[in-house]
């Protein structure tokens, strides 16, 4: 949970590095409000059950778009890679084994451009 928080407190903060535990528990607790939220949202009628989307869900990943990129972002950095490369995510099917790849690599050891290793600092 502290890291979930630890990346809520980093809202809007796309510099610097971000760990894999950092990244991936994110995602995990982003994974399971999701589908206690659709649940919620099934019991309670809100949303259009065809188009598999509910207006607490909604609310949810609206809440939460800045921080995913964020940290995606940051953890690119640990990778010594550029934020930019989060937009291959847009080349369907490939774009995200890419990406998948790079968030499931090792931090670059000792400090890289985007900063020192969090690692480290831990």
């Amino acid at each position: 949970m502290n890291w979930y928080l630890a990346v809520l407190k980093k809202y809007a903060v796309f510099s610097g590095r971000a760990r894999r535990s950092e990244y991936w528990f994110f995602v995990l607790f982003n994974v399971i409000i999701g589908f206690v939220l659709g649940f919620i949202d099934g019991i309670l009628g809100l949303g259009n059950p065809e188009a598999g989307v509910g207006v607490l869900g909604t609310i949810y990943s609206l809440a939460v778009l800045i921080p995913s990129i964020a940290v995606g972002v940051r953890r690119l950095h640990d990778t010594d890679r550029s934020g930019w490369w989060l937009l291959i995510g847009l080349i369907p099917l490939i774009g995200a084994i890419v990406l998948i790849v790079f968030f499931v690599m090792d931090s670059t050891p000792g400090d890289n451009r985007f900063g020192p290793n969090p690692k480290a600092v831990a």
